[in-house]
């Protein structure tokens, strides 16, 4: 008796139009690594970077038919790639609403799927944690990219006892972000990527503001001259936020960050998994044993500990919940685009009975 994997044969690949070549990356190389071929459906805001990278392909030396790029939208172009019947499996990125469609459109054909959707991670942060270190994670993790990423720590969860002091400090540095032309060295927060997206943002923000989040900072478009012909939204911090607001469960994508007091560990704990997304999670203390806890309670694919946005090819990559089904990244990358297989040998000569079940 043996055990091989094979490969699934032609692989779907649906891309969204944040970081577009890294996420693509992180579904090219496994599935080519298995030995499959490969047909990508990158988002319609971004394919020109797609073609340009499927042309590095042929110059690398890959086979012709190898990788295949198809662009357009994603009714005349994503479903029925979808729907295909030779492509065996299919690996999105993109929303949770996104990602459920496909999830279902794949189920109709028991097709493999691997999704990598939306996230609403909290960042904790606790009284015994090194502050400013904590501070620049916060940052970084909801500023960077303007917010447009699914990791993205948008749900600030500060312990009660010092969550006065380092809202202050939080509101006073992220004030100090410089906008811009995000092809600028100096420029810390760029536009929003698309019109429809830019509305979007700014519709939330005056949702958190009717429920009653109070704005300590932005709660806007950017005003600023540089900014103003652009789709520019200020770095928005809202304070005292409830976890039933919208603000606080809904995925903003945007550099919008909610702000929500915790008293204990257990409490962080719940309003944290208190969530239909699981993608990731970050927490700051220096008690290790509180971290363990944490790391092990909090339902999230990845755990940062005092550090945040952390990744590597080689380290398991996915949500829980509806953030999504199955790992990017590392090995078990590579075993979503492979298939088990089991195979017996006989090496006797005597042909058994036919009519003993063993």
């Amino acid at each position: 008796m043996g055990q091989f994997w094979v490969n699934v044969n032609i692989v779907g690949i649906i891309t969204p139009w944040n970081s577009p070549l890294l996420l693509a990356s992180w579904k090219l190389a496994p599935a080519l690594a298995a030995g499959n071929t490969v047909v990508w459906k990158p988002s319609e805001f971004s394919s020109a970077s797609a073609l340009e990278f499927a042309r590095l392909f042929e110059k690398a030396g890959f086979p012709p038919g190898a990788v295949n790029v198809v662009t357009g939208f994603g009714a005349e172009v994503g479903q029925p790639l979808v729907n295909h019947p030779l492509v065996a499996k299919i690996a999105f990125t993109g929303g949770d609403q996104g990602g459920q469609h496909v999830y279902e459109a794949a189920a109709r054909n028991i097709k493999h799927a691997t999704l990598e959707l939306g996230g609403k991670s909290p960042n904790i942060v606790f009284d015994d944690a090194n502050l400013d270190n904590a501070l620049k994670g916060v940052i970084s993790g909801i500023f960077a990219a303007s917010g447009q990423t699914c990791i993205a720590g948008s749900r600030l969860l500060l312990q009660r006892s010092i969550y006065d002091s380092f809202l202050e400090k939080l509101t006073a540095f992220a004030s100090t972000a410089k906008l811009g032309d995000p092809t600028a060295d100096d420029t810390q927060v760029g536009p929003i990527t698309t019109q429809p997206q830019f509305q979007r943002v700014l519709d939330y923000i005056e949702i958190a503001k009717q429920e009653g989040a109070r704005c300590v900072l932005g709660g806007g478009r950017a005003t600023e001259q540089v900014c103003a012909q652009g789709w520019f939204v200020q770095p928005t911090i809202f304070a005292d936020v409830r976890p039933d607001m919208r603000i606080a469960r809904e995925e903003v994508f945007g550099p919008v960050l909610a702000v929500i007091p915790f008293d204990e560990e257990q409490n962080a704990l719940q309003i944290a998994n208190d969530s239909q997304f699981g993608l990731a999670a970050g927490i700051w203390t220096n008690d290790l044993g509180r971290a363990i806890r944490m790391s092990n309670g909090l339902q999230a694919g990845t755990v940062w500990v005092n550090t945040y946005r952390s990744v590597s090819p080689l380290s398991p990559f996915g949500g829980y919940k509806r953030s999504g089904i199955g790992r990017e990244n590392g090995i078990d990358a590579v075993k979503e685009y492979l298939q088990t297989k089991s195979v017996w040998f006989d090496a006797g000569n005597e042909v058994p009975n036919p009519f003993i079940i063993r």
